[in-house]
């Protein structure tokens, strides 16, 4: 899946220029996945880029590897299908707070759980963008939106707490401005084996005009120093909450990386172990990957 002569970042952008607002926090996140693909040798042509619906989720049209811009919360289940059809393919997932907290949030928990080998990058700029400015699972309580405009009365979705109790094996925030940060946290988990989740905080200039890029920067905290163990996933769910937007600082950084089997691996294992074995239930699994 490496190429012998290694791109530039320049390299993995296609010819269709972004049409995002200028000042857009996705921009910071092309870059730096860009960036990624060429540090890590990525090869366009065994890499998917799959998305839902929204404005973040037009950055595959940015990119030269194949894509796939889906139905609006459906990207990780068909990400799921191509995994399983083609397991030598690299997967990554693109979309913003609406599509995988809301409509698509029944899907990530069990991505998750089953250890999908694949990267979700979620650009939360905690509104929904495309569709000028309603509230999303990620707006902070009492936001006037064009949906509330007395302000909203819910509890936020906490994004890194959600991907740790559901069980991701990699788990990641990042800001968009940040590139090498956010770089290094997408090579990190280009090259995890397992699911991968990483929440890029992406401001929206146009509609977001609370939660902005000055807003964010003085709250920003690296937690390496603090969180050495990447293992200790108490500590990483404790720093997820207690460190949440709401309360004051906004922890960046790895939170949690754990090395089990994946998906693919686990029906590999019962193929191998239940060879021979005439049961049409398990001949189903069985047929999920093919030699």
């Amino acid at each position: 899946m490496e190429i012998s002569q290694p791109l530039k970042p320049k390299d993995y952008k296609s010819d269709v220029p972004p049409i995002w607002c200028a000042g857009c926090g996705d921009y910071g996140v092309l870059a730096s996945l860009t960036m990624a693909f060429s540090q890590n040798n990525v090869k366009p042509s065994d890499t998917v880029l799959v998305s839902g619906i929204g404005c973040s989720s037009r950055l595959p049209y940015f990119v030269t590897t194949f894509g796939m811009h889906t139905c609006h919360g459906r990207a990780l289940p068909i990400a799921t299908g191509i995994k399983l059809a083609k397991p030598d393919l690299r997967v990554v997932v693109v979309g913003g707070d609406g599509d995988h907290f809301s409509i698509g949030g029944g899907h990530l928990p069990h991505a998750a759980r089953k250890n999908i080998d694949l990267l979700l990058i979620v650009m939360d700029n905690s509104i929904y963008g495309l569709t000028k400015g309603q509230v999303s699972p990620t707006s902070r309580p009492g936001m006037a939106t064009t949906t509330t405009p007395y302000g909203s009365p819910d509890v936020p979705v906490n994004p890194v707490a959600y991907a740790l109790v559901y069980g991701a094996s990699f788990v990641a925030q990042s800001f968009s401005s940040n590139t090498k940060l956010t770089t290094d946290l997408i090579g990190k988990a280009l090259n995890h084996k397992g699911f991968a989740f990483i929440n890029v905080i992406s401001p929206c200039p146009t509609f977001n005009k609370v939660d902005t890029f000055e807003y964010y920067k003085p709250l920003l905290k690296n937690i390496d120093e603090i969180h050495p163990d990447k293992g200790d996933k108490v500590k990483a769910l404790s720093l997820a909450i207690t460190m949440g937007r709401n309360n004051g600082e906004v922890p960046i950084g790895l939170f949690y990386q754990e090395e089990r089997p994946t998906y693919v691996e686990m029906i590999q294992e019962i193929k191998i172990r239940n060879k021979g074995t005439d049961h049409p239930e398990l001949g189903r699994i069985m047929d999920i990957l093919r030699p």
